[in-house]
C-alpha cells in the first residue's frame, strides 16, 4: 500500500545546489532498476515536474503546503505514490525557506515532516573543504524533527578534496551518500522564469535525463539511498481521490478543452482529474498548431507556460484565436491563468491575440514572483463570491486594462490589491491555483459548462 512506500527528500542549504539534478538523476536511476518510480517537487514549480515524468515515466506532482493546505500533502502524495515502489521528492530553494513571513510553511523542511521522510542534503562543495562539516552539522541539528540522513556532495573538484570533505563529514557523523565531480555537470538551458520546460526540448531533455542519471548512478550509493527511503515513517493519512471530493457527475459527459503544446505547459495533474471526475471529457489542444478547438468544446481551460516566447506563432494561428473569441462571446465558460491571461488579451507586445478582454499585455524587466492570498470579488464560473483560495505569481508581463470587466480576485498579501478579470464567462488572473485546494472550483465550472 501506498502508505508503506520508501520515500526520500532531496533537499539543499540553499538554490542552485544541485537539487534538480540529484533528484531527477536518482529517479531515472532507480527506474532503470525497474522500480515504479513516484516522482514529486515541493512548492508550485512547474518545471521540474515535467523532468521527473520524462525520468520516471509517470505524472510529476507537486506538495504545496502553502496552496493546499498542510493537511492535503499527505494524501496528495498517497495519491501520487499509489503502486510504486519508491518516491523521490524535490525540495525547493534551502531545506527551511518557505512561504514569506509564515515561518516554515511550504519549506522542504515542512514537506518532510508531514510525510514523515528522510532528507538527503545536497552540498555545492566547490568553494569548501572542512567547513563542509559545520554547514551540515548547522542545517541536521536546526530542527530536531527533521531528519537528515545523508548528504550528496555536488562539484567536488579531485581525489584529494573528496577525502577532505569525508574526512570532515566523518567528525559531523552524517554519512556521505554520493559525491559528483565538478567536471560531470550537467547543463539544463534556462531563461527568465527560469529551466527551459521538456516540451520545448524534446530530444535534448532526454539526453539531459540520461545524463542526469549516469551522473547520479556513478557517483551516488543506490543501495544505500534506497534503504534510507525504506527508513521513512508510516502515514496515516488516506490517498486523496478526485472522485471522493467532486460529487457524483450527472451520467452524460462533455468536453472541456485544455490548452497544451509548448507554449502552455504549465498545469496540475490533478486540476484534469477533478474536471474528469466532475463529468467533464478532457481533451488537449494546442495553440501554436491546432486551427480549431476540439469538437463539441463546451468550455476551456488555458493554464500557464510562455506565451511571449511564442507570441508570433500564437497571433499568426488567426483561426483558432477567432475560434477563441467566438466560444467566450457565446458565454461558454473560460478559465485563464498567467499565460491563459494573455492569449485572452487584446494584443501582447503588440501582436494581435485573441481580443475577449479588452487589456493589452507586455514584457517588462521586473520579475514578479510569491504565494498570494486571495478572495474571489464576485460570483464568477469558478468560484462564489467570498471563496478564499490561495495562489502564486511568476511572470515579468504586465497586463494594462481597459474598461467592462470585474476584478477576479481580492488579493490579500503582500499588499491589498483587486486582480484578474471576470466578464461574461471567462475568469483570467495572474493567479496560478491548486484545484485540490478547492474541489468545488472544477464541479463549479462544469456544472456552467452544462448550463451556458
Amino acid at each position: 500500500m501506498s502508505a508503506s512506500v520508501p520515500r526520500l527528500v532531496i533537499a539543499a542549504p540553499s538554490s542552485g545546489s544541485g537539487k534538480t539534478t540529484v533528484a531527477t538523476g536518482l529517479m531515472a536511476a532507480f527506474a532503470a532498476r525497474g522500480l515504479a518510480v513516484s516522482p514529486h517537487k515541493v512548492g508550485p514549480d512547474y518545471i521540474d515536474p515535467g523532468y521527473h515524468a520524462l525520468a520516471t515515466g509517470r505524472v510529476g506532482r507537486n506538495l504545496d503546503a502553502y496552496l493546499c493546505g498542510p493537511e492535503l500533502v499527505g494524501p496528495l502524495f498517497q495519491h501520487g505514490a499509489r503502486g510504486c515502489d519508491i518516491a523521490v521528492v524535490e525540495g525547493v530553494m534551502g531545506l527551511y525557506d518557505g512561504a514569506a513571513g509564515e515561518g516554515e510553511l511550504a519549506s522542504t523542511a515542512h514537506v518532510a515532516k508531514l510525510l514523515r521522510a528522510p532528507v538527503v542534503l545536497v552540498v555545492d562543495a566547490s568553494s569548501q573543504s572542512r567547513s563542509v562539516a559545520a554547514l551540515v552539522h548547522g542545517f541536521a541539528s536546526w530542527d530536531p524533527e527533521v531528519r537528515v540522513g545523508g548528504v550528496i556532495l555536488n562539484k567536488v573538484a579531485s581525489d584529494r578534496h573528496e577525502e577532505l570533505l569525508r574526512e570532515a563529514l566523518e567528525q559531523a557523523g552524517v554519512p556521505v551518500l554520493g559525491v559528483l565531480r565538478r567536471a560531470a555537470q550537467v547543463s539544463t538551458p534556462s531563461r527568465h522564469l527560469g529551466l527551459v520546460p521538456v516540451a520545448e526540448r524534446q530530444g535534448a531533455a532526454v539526453e539531459a535525463v540520461a545524463a542526469m542519471a549516469a551522473q547520479v548512478s556513478e557517483g551516488c550509493d543506490l543501495d544505500a539511498l534506497a534503504g534510507l527511503a525504506r527508513s521513512a515513517g508510516a502515514l496515516s493519512s488516506a490517498a486523496w481521490d478526485a472522485a471522493e471530493v467532486v460529487s457524483s457527475p450527472p451520467p452524460d459527459r462533455l468536453v472541456v478543452a485544455v490548452a497544451g503544446g509548448e507554449a502552455f505547459t504549465f498545469s496540475y495533474a490533478e486540476t484534469t482529474e477533478l474536471l474528469t471526475a466532475a463529468g467533464a471529457d478532457v481533451v488537449t489542444f494546442d495553440p501554436l498548431r491546432d486551427e480549431e478547438l476540439p469538437e463539441g468544446t463546451r468550455g476551456l481551460v488555458i493554464g500557464g507556460g510562455f506565451p511571449e516566447v511564442y507570441a508570433s506563432e500564437l497571433s499568426a494561428n488567426e483561426p483558432l484565436r477567432k475560434a477563441v473569441a467566438a466560444l467566450a462571446e457565446s458565454g461558454a465558460p473560460v478559465a485563464a491563468e498567467c499565460a491563459g491571461l494573455l492569449y485572452l488579451c487584446r494584443e501582447l507586445d503588440g501582436l494581435p491575440m485573441c481580443g475577449v478582454l479588452d487589456a493589452g499585455a507586455r514584457m517588462t524587466e521586473r520579475l514578479t514572483l510569491g504565494y498570494r492570498d486571495a478572495v474571489a470579488v464576485g460570483d464568477s464560473v469558478l468560484a462564489a463570491a467570498g471563496t478564499r483560495m490561495r495562489g502564486h505569481e511568476f511572470h515579468r508581463t504586465v497586463v494594462e486594462p481597459g474598461s467592462g470587466a470585474e476584478p477576479a480576485w481580492g488579493v490579500r498579501s503582500p499588499r491589498p490589491r483587486v486582480e484578474g478579470f471576470v466578464e461574461r464567462g471567462v475568469h483570467a488572473s495572474y493567479l496560478h491555483t491548486h484545484w485540490a485546494s478547492e474541489p468545488g472550483v472544477a464541479r463549479r465550472f462544469v456544472e456552467r459548462c452544462r448550463t451556458s
